[in-house]
């Protein structure tokens, strides 16, 4: 057995390296594939001790990464290996069917007919046929050496949205959205059946091992198993309380895997339709479900971006592969069951490593996406609010957890910090303002009033007020102490998503989907303003802190700066490419910070509106942005589910390191001298960039030295490896890590190697 793992820790990290833009580099360059495997196992653990000076690479414990990411190009709707392993079969939005290289994801094959979206694809048991089905109502049967139409099965009404080959290859069975399954002769691509019962869209379809039955899952939400002779209905499964999108038997035919829009996974017993078990997890839509040859895991593919490995018999989650920024709309087990393989409308296919070992988990931080971040007034704490119901209170230096403050019911969507830092008020879906004892965690006030969730909270300079703008289109003002409503500011005619006061306390500034900004008079509630300009939903609002101008974020994907007096727009900050979820003045008002859907961070010159740096390395929505009160970090939360905090004293190019000795700097000996350094002491890098076709930067993989074009080392996009200048990750285990301090680069690569 140990043999057996040893081989398949070598097949895997050889897929890992091919598929690395490292192999194609020099000697001391693609060594850093060994350097940033995630896994532990002997084998590669001797092999590192070898090579002691590779740059030391620290793996977040977020989840495995991928061993192998192919570019579609195109939404993938389908993807399955061949049965011996060595070609992936893809469909697509683009109508194409392509066949890949399974080790080197090399595209053999781009398989043309179609005239619609391609929604299922499979080859047969001896690998010689491909077939597909697509919404031009047709399943097409492949050569799949030579990619030619073998033969164009025709008969459905509707788009084909699953088919499957028999056992012996002498069937093909397709489900429809004209609510029928029909079963081929796979030579000749008559119809030998019509099984007709399901009230709508079948959406998957599959033959048992002994091919004497076929499943079906529809979006009638019922799951039938046939006879496949005769046609008729065996069972109907019930149970799932949404669309069926996914159906599978296990190896030994005993057990169905369904997948559902409910977001549940469900397994039956074949004979006598009862549920065994309810898989959840997953938050969103089930696409795709598929048990392992061995019948001992399941796995599945869900709109909420992530692949789950699931143990078969206990329903435990085994694994949660993340790393598909869309939906994931097919999965599958290699046959040997070493690899599962995962196609997204991301237009990526990804392969992963389907051994399990144990599960890493993570003890502290958030489960799901941070809405709210907000330094303490000393910069010594940052408090974050999360989609997880929960807010926690971090030390700003260490990372350490301090407080996990719990209470509310539903997502909490913004917090803050009192003046004084010895309260923490927040706001949550639950309808709910909450006060908080900051040193203590424990609850202080329950304040209620809105018949809506609650966006957005702030205290007033003095703490005496506190202020919370809803779903219910109100702006209300709180006595800090007793909890009771001073005012209800009323006039915006949708949403409000953040509300702030003026640094004097004398105004109040709002920002709604209406697409307005609301300037109001703290003591009356009276409208003094209305700022117009923004074209959609406004996020995000603040207050510089003179009063004299106010900053807003909007889903238009633009930051505007407003005259506070005169209403009168002063600047347009455009560069994000998706919304804008949150902004920030500095304290000294310099500097503006803005968070984005498009996944980074920017600082502007708040006068000139110039962008001064991008900071990246979140992998998801940036919902949330901070200055500390000194101006020297950035505070950040994500959908990503972690808080970063960033050096807010680093502008885009000027990447010397902020504190290195002479020996530690990545320089070049003399300026005639092309040779790259040989040490490399600061954590400081720069991540390559190149502009793509749209002219956009794109990230390649590569660290280069800070002052100069020297490559360091090569480091996947799936890694999550950050920015040089995002110094904290809270918790730290969500974040990966590069130290080069005793590392031998460039001419001394050599003595990376030791015996």
């Amino acid at each position: 057995m140990s043999l057996k793992k040893e081989f398949a820790e070598a097949a895997s990290f050889a897929l890992y390296f091919s598929g690395s833009e490292a192999a194609l580099s020099t000697p001391h360059l693609y060594l850093s594939a060994l350097a940033t495997w995630p896994r532990i196992l002997g084998l590669c653990r001797e092999w590192r001790e070898y090579f002691p000076k590779i740059p030391v690479f620290t793996n977040a414990s977020l989840g495995d990464r991928p061993l192998m990411t192919v570019e579609v190009g195109s939404p993938v709707r389908a993807a399955a290996f061949s049965s011996n392993n060595r070609l992936i079969v893809s469909g697509s939005g683009d109508k194409l069917v392509r066949v890949w290289d399974a080790s080197t994801g090399e595209m053999l094959k781009m398989l043309e007919g179609h005239t619609h979206y391609v929604w299922s694809v499979a080859f047969s048991s001896d690998d010689s046929r491909i077939i597909s089905g697509s919404a031009d109502e047709s399943v097409r049967v492949w050569d799949a050496s030579t990619g030619k139409t073998l033969k164009v099965l025709e008969g459905h009404t509707d788009s084909v949205w699953s088919v499957a080959f028999s056992s012996d290859d002498s069937h093909i069975i397709s489900g429809s959205a004209d609510e029928s399954v029909r079963v081929w002769d796979a030579s000749t691509g008559k119809t030998l059946k019509v099984l007709e019962g399901h009230t709508d869209s079948v959406w998957s379809v599959a033959f048992s091992s002994d091919d004497s039955r076929i499943v079906s899952g529809s979006e009638d939400k019922s799951v039938r198993v046939w006879d496949a002779s005769t046609g008729e209905t065996l069972k109907v499964l019930e149970g799932h309380t949404d669309w069926v999108r996914s159906v599978a038997f296990s190896s030994d035919d005993s057990r169905i895997v369904s997948g559902s829009d409910d977001k549940s996974v469900r397994v039956w017993d074949a004979s006598t339709g009862e549920t065994l078990k309810v898989l959840e997890g997953h938050t969103s839509y089930v696409w795709s479900v598929a048990f392992s040859s061995d019948d001992s895991r399941i796995v599945s593919g869900s709109n909420d971006k992530s692949v789950r490995v699931w143990d078969a018999s206990t329903g435990e989650t085994l694994k949660v592969l993340e790393g598909h920024t869309d939906w994931v709309r097919s999965v599958a087990f290699s046959s040997d069951d070493s690899r599962i393989i995962s196609g997204s409308e991301d237009k990526s296919v990804r392969v992963w490593d389907a051994s399990t070992g144990e599960m890493r988990k993570v003890l502290e931080g958030h489960t799901h996406s941070v809405w709210s971040v907000a330094f303490s007034s000393d910069d010594s704490r940052i408090v974050s609010g999360s989609e997880d119901k929960s807010a926690q209170v971090w030390d700003a230096l260490t990372g350490k957890t301090l407080k996990v403050l719990e209470g509310h019911t539903h997502s909490v969507w913004s917090v803050a910090f009192s003046s004084d830092d010895s309260r923490i008020v927040s706001g949550s879906e639950d309808k709910l303002v909450r006060v908080w004892d900051a040193s203590t965690g424990g609850m202080l006030k329950v304040l209620e009033g809105h018949t809506h969730w609650v966006w957005s909270v702030a205290f007033s300079s003095d703490d005496s007020r506190i202020l919370s703008g809803s779903e219910d289109k109100s702006v209300r003002v709180w006595d800090a102490s007793i909890g009771e409503t001073l005012k209800v500011l009323e006039g915006h005619t949708h949403c409000i998503r953040s509300v702030a006061f003026s640094s004097d306390d004398s105004r109040i500034v709002s920002g709604s989907d209406d697409k307005s900004v609301r300037v109001w008079d703290a003591s009356t509630g009276e409208t003094l303003k209305v700022l117009e300009g923004h074209t959609d939903y406004v996020w995000s609002v603040a207050f510089s802190s003179d009063d004299s101008r106010i900053v807003s974020g909007s889903k238009d994907k633009s930051v505007r700066v407003w005259d506070a007096p005169t209403g009168e727009t002063l600047k347009v900050l455009e560069g994000h490419t998706d919304y804008v979820r949150s902004v920030a003045f500095s304290s000294d008002d310099t500097r503006i910070v803005s968070g984005s859907d498009d996944q980074s961070l920017r600082v502007w010159d708040a006068s000139t509106g110039e962008t001064l740096n991008v900071l990246e390395g979140h992998t998801e929505y940036v919902l949330a942005v901070a200055f500390s009160s000194d101006d020297s970090r950035i505070a950040s939360g994500s959908d990503d589910k972690s808080v970063r905090v960033w050096d807010a004293s680093v502008l885009e190019g000027h990447t010397e390191p902020a504190a290195s000795s002479a020996n530690g700097r990545c320089t070049a000996t003399d300026s005639n001298d092309k040779s790259m350094p040989t040490q490399l002491t600061s954590l400081r890098y720069i991540r390559q960039k190149i502009a793509d076709s749209f002219g956009h930067g794109r990230l390649t993989g590569w660290l280069l030295c800070p002052q100069g074009e020297h490559y360091l080392m090569f480091v996947p996009l799936t890694a999550g490896l950050a920015d040089s200048s995002n110094i904290l990750t809270l918790p730290q285990s969500y974040a990966a890590s590069v130290d080069f301090t005793s590392s031998a680069l460039g001419l001394e690569w050599c003595n990376c190697f030791s015996s």
